[in-house]
């Protein structure tokens, strides 16, 4: 009994706290004041006001050794068995919650090599994309346009981002489409940037996606690939995020902001607990009101 009562003394879980929209955002606001926010409180945070159903994923571009090194010491890291996509890598971070590193080796998808620098511009690598456009001039043509990373790559590392010990480089969300409305609002008032122009690169949204932001250091917000599609694991619909990890905490602080100021983080339904309430604004048909006198 001593050693029960002493672990319900250490349990400091307010879960009414935690399922009350508004005292939770000033509540976290406070801690961000007094000792700053944690990867995991950024986690959380999303996953409770903007229900996100998967783990934010931390990327990571190694160009210096020993950050592989140090990545190796400081994680229980998983290794890729066979080739895989980099969209196979994120898709197991962000569902299974797998901290992984990827190197050229186990990189099987070759429009990712490609855009990570570990192949050059093949006869191979424009044919994938003759199917996409008119003709193989402007399949060329399109596939020089994609962004590349700085050469001198040496891995890659995936993991949600409560388990990252890693700096990342960018943020990688996938969600619903009203549920990235969300996020890209929040990241342009906190960054003060409008518009925002999403960038897709033909058969290259995961991996196209997490460079042009790496290069550009801005949110990017596109919808899926036909390759990703798959290999992904996005047969929901769901659209890629990407967000620099220097700009990601100041995106969450806005979305506690407003959830504290307005009660809720819905846009549509201005101060409702779920974003994706999806019902007419202004439908006759869903009306509740407390009952009468009579009627109690």
């Amino acid at each position: 009994m001593a050693v029960l009562a002493s672990f319900m003394q250490e349990v400091v879980l307010d879960t009414d706290t935690l399922l009350n929209d508004r005292k939770f955002a000033e509540t976290m606001l406070l801690k961000r004041g007094k000792e700053g926010l944690s990867r995991a409180d950024m986690v959380f945070i999303l996953r409770n006001l903007l229900k996100l159903k998967y783990y934010p994923v931390a990327v990571k571009f190694f160009y210096d050794e020993g950050e592989v090194v140090k990545f190796k010491a400081e994680h229980e890291y998983l290794v890729a068995c066979n080739p895989f996509t980099f969209c196979h890598f994120s898709a197991a971070s962000r569902q299974r919650g797998d901290v992984l590193l990827g190197d050229k080796r186990t990189l099987g998808c070759s429009n990712a090599r490609y855009l990570f620098g570990w192949k050059d511009l093949d006869e191979q690598e424009i044919k994938s994309h003759v199917k996409y456009v008119r003709d193989r001039e402007q399949a060329e043509k399109f596939v020089k346009t994609k962004p590349r990373l700085p050469e001198g790559l040496i891995a890659f590392a995936t993991a949600p981002l409560h388990k990252a010990k890693f700096e990342p480089d960018l943020i990688h969300i996938i969600c619903d489409v009203l549920q990235s409305y969300h996020i890209y609002n929040d990241w342009a008032s906190a960054m003060d940037v409008h518009p925002v122009q999403p960038n897709l690169m033909m058969n290259s949204s995961v991996c196209g996606g997490a460079v042009w932001t790496y290069n550009n250091r801005k949110i990017n917000v596109v919808p899926m690939c036909s390759s990703s599609y798959t290999s992904g694991k996005t047969e929901q619909g769901e659209i890629n995020v990407f967000v620099p990890w220097e700009q990601f905490e100041a995106t969450v602080v806005r979305l506690l902001e407003r959830t504290a100021k307005y009660g809720g983080a819905s846009f549509p339904r201005t101060g409702e607990t779920y974003p994706g309430f999806n019902v007419c604004k202004l439908c006759n048909f869903l009306i509740f009101r407390k009952p009468k006198e009579d009627e109690r």
